[in-house]
């Protein structure tokens, strides 16, 4: 088999050196930073397409590949293993879901993708800035949190950042997340049962749709925070985990100790610990902390 065979067969079965094609594909020139975090995400989305989790929480730093890995790549992967997939995608805002819709369409009309998947045919009927649709009915739709949805559906619905930073201390604004994932995105799934749902953020609150979610149970949840806290096993492939001590980074060469160290003076303990650490309120308190009290054993005059 040649090389380019062998490529090409890499990128039909491997998530996360399509991550990588990806990538390279939506933003080049830029330089690639492979880690083990991006193989932890790919097994849990191989995971869910092939049935074993129907509900996925990832909660993981900004700029870490996120969008790329799970609103891109995983949906051109998936319509490129089946072109009849039906895929929603949600964001907060629709500008954001849209820009993560055109990297999409930049990927799966790329000269290499069609060489990959030459079933996986754009329709010349249906397709809008806002929607892919291939010639087996399958599509990829962008949509914003609280966008309209009436009459659609899918096999698997992806809300990367369902929450604006700026706007999750409003118990409002958050209630308004909640409610549109309870009353209109759930509905949209066509198979109840089988169906897949996928929730990838950064946390902003402990009330935010992830830790609403955490706390109703039921989700297989994929936790990166930027500083390990304790010592755990995080699978990455079928037998291989990758273990993490307390203080570990989750990449040394993007987020290094002094990058982190300015980030936490720069944002306050608060942000940083949710943002950052996956965990939104700090320990000891987000507003008062038992160590700036003291024990006198006079009164002071």
């Amino acid at each position: 088999m040649s090389d380019s065979n062998l490529l090409n067969a890499l990128l039909r079965n491997d998530l996360p050196a399509f991550i990588e094609k990806t990538f390279h594909t939506v933003v080049p020139g830029e330089e690639y930073h492979p880690n083990w975090h991006i193989d932890a995400i790919a097994y849990r989305l191989e995971q869910c397409m092939a049935g074993e989790i129907k509900r996925l929480i990832i909660t993981m730093p900004p700029r870490c590949l996120k969008s790329i890995s799970t609103s891109v790549a995983f949906p051109a992967f998936l319509l490129g293993k089946d072109p009849t997939c039906r895929i929603i995608c949600a964001s907060y805002a629709q500008d954001l879901a849209s820009k993560h819709g055109n990297d999409f369409r930049v990927v799966v009309e790329a000269d290499w993708y069609r060489e990959l998947h030459p079933l996986t045919i754009p329709n010349k009927v249906g397709n809008t800035q806002t929607e892919f649709k291939t010639t087996k009915m399958g599509s990829r739709m962008s949509t914003s949190v609280s966008g309209v949805l009436t009459g659609r559906g899918g096999n698997i619905i992806i809300v990367d950042d369902a929450h604006k930073a700026d706007e999750a201390m409003s118990e409002y604004k958050r209630e308004q997340v909640i409610n549109w994932y309870k009353n209109t995105l759930l509905t949209r799934l066509d198979d109840k049962e089988n169906g897949v749902i996928i929730v990838i953020q950064q946390r902003l609150h402990e009330a935010d749709l992830a830790g609403y979610l955490l706390d109703a149970g039921g989700w297989v949840h994929l936790n990166l925070p930027a500083i390990a806290e304790e010592a755990e096993e995080i699978p990455i492939g079928h037998g291989r985990v990758m273990k993490r001590k307390p203080g570990d980074l989750l990449d040394p060469k993007f987020h290094s100790q002094k990058v982190l160290d300015q980030l936490k003076k720069d944002m306050g303990s608060y942000a940083f610990a949710a943002q950052y650490q996956q965990r939104p309120a700090p320990r000891g308190g987000g507003i008062v902390q038992w160590h700036w009290f003291h024990t006198y054993h006079r009164l002071l005059e």
